[in-house]
Order: C-alpha cells, then sequence, then structure tokens
C-alpha cells in the first residue's frame, strides 16, 4: 500500500491533483490510500507524530507553512519519503532542486506533467519496497520491510526485529542478521543493539531517541561511531 498526501491551500487545486492521481491510480491498478490537507502546518505536525507517507504533493506557496520551509522538516523525518512540490511560481525551481526534491510540476501543467511525475515515482517506490527483510521456517514465512525496522536486539540465542507495528523474533545471531540486512542504514549502538539510522531523531547524553518515543543506550565504545554515522547520515539525506 503506498500512503500519499495532498497538501493545497486551494480547495479547487487540491481536488484537480486528487483526481489525476486518483485516476492514475484506477488506471494502473494500484494499492494506494490518499490524504488531503489544507494546512502546511498541519501536515508537517502529522508526520512528527509518526505518520509516514511514500510520496507527497506539496504546495509551495500557502500562508500557514511554506512549502520551501516544510519540506526539509519532512525529509529530516522521512528521509526516503518523494516530494513534489506544485507551484505558480517558476522562480523556486532552482531552490526546490537543491532541496533533493523529486519532481517540481508547475500548476498549469498539472494534467500533462503530473502523470509523468507519477510514474516515474511509483516505480521508485515499488523498487523500494521490495527491500525486506524475509524470515523463513517449516512452518514461517514473513516478509518485513527494511525501512520499517526501528531497531533490532538479541534475546537469548534470538533476534528481535522491532517495527513500528511489530516484534519478530528469528532464530539467529544479531551479527548473522547484519549480514543479510546488509544495509548503511543499520548500525550497531551496542554489541546486542542494531538501530536504523533513518528513524534515529537525536543522539544525546549516550542514548538514541527513535520516531517511535523510545530511548537506547548506546555503549561507550560505540558513541563516537554511533554520531559520526548519523551525522554522516543526515548530511547525505538532507
Amino acid at each position: 500500500m503506498i500512503k500519499i498526501a495532498i497538501c493545497d491551500d486551494e480547495p479547487i487545486l487540491l481536488s484537480a491533483n486528487k483526481v489525476i492521481v486518483e485516476r492514475y491510480i484506477q488506471e494502473h491498478k494500484m494499492m494506494a490510500q490518499i490524504e488531503e490537507c489544507t494546512n502546511g502546518d498541519f501536515l508537517l505536525a502529522d508526520v512528527e507524530e509518526g505518520r509516514y507517507y511514500d510520496l507527497i504533493l506539496l504546495d509551495i506557496e500557502m500562508p500557514d507553512g511554506n512549502g520551501m520551509e516544510i519540506a526539509p522538516k519532512i525529509r529530516k523525518i522521512l528521509p526516503n519519503c518523494l516530494i513534489i512540490f506544485v507551484t505558480s511560481y517558476l522562480k523556486y525551481a532552482v531552490d526546490s532542486f537543491a532541496l533533493s526534491i523529486f519532481r517540481y510540476i508547475p500548476k498549469q501543467e498539472l494534467e500533462t506533467r503530473l502523470p509523468q511525475a507519477l510514474q516515474d515515482a511509483f516505480q521508485y517506490i515499488n523498487i523500494e519496497q521490495q527491500e525486506v527483510y524475509t524470515i523463513q521456517t517449516q512452518t514461517r514465512l514473513e516478509k518485513i520491510m527494511l525501512k520499517d525496522i526501528l531497531y533490532i536486539q538479541k534475546n537469548g540465542k534470538n533476534s528481535e526485529i522491532i517495527t513500528f507495528y511489530s516484534v519478530a523474533k528469528v532464530r539467529k545471531s544479531l551479527s548473522q542478521v547484519f549480514e543479510e540486512i546488509d544495509r548503511e542504514e543499520f548500525i550497531y549502538i551496542d554489541r546486542g543493539c542494531i538501530v536504523n539510522l533513518i528513524h534515529i531523531m537525536q543522539v544525546k547524553n549516550g542514548e538514541v531517541l527513535l520516531k517511535n518515543g523510545e530511548s537506547l543506550p548506546i555503549s561507550r565504545s560505540h558513541i563516537q561511531s554511533t554520531k559520526q554515522f548519523v551525522n554522516s547520515y543526515w548530511g547525505k539525506e538532507l
């Protein structure tokens, strides 16, 4: 299920965006959920409270919460979310690329350019969503999206994979799970705990604060490397 947010303070343009997106989804028989928002600050607040989106169509010129100001704040929390800027003013084009915006669509060209942007975005998202960690036994097959994993911790002879929604156990060592995932976003903060960098909100007082509100202790031997990994990752993604 692809989650989409459309944010525009003008109801007519909000509706126009939604019609195009819904038409594209229906024509291509896709599974997607669309949410509408008329206030940029409200959209940002939802994201800060844990709401997740794969794709956001964001109006740049809004009286409450300018899109140019909101976009980098959203990207800090949802670094993998694709953002499409929709605007009437060409002067924002260069700035939008500087912010790593996926596409820039002039409002007067919505009908012609938005469908192509959606095609490119959905193709990118589908590829990303195929990245999973698979737990397979004689009686169980479970696939966990890598982007949903908050952290993985050792529990006896098992490794526990904690996501926003569940806890899954796999009878493997933590080092084995780490090698199988093989992604730079996953780092050790302790010999018994691996954290997904994309969900770290803060590193402070020897702990990492995650998006779900949990704080996890960093071992003394991993404090410096954790700070370096987080700073490097944030610098790369923002």
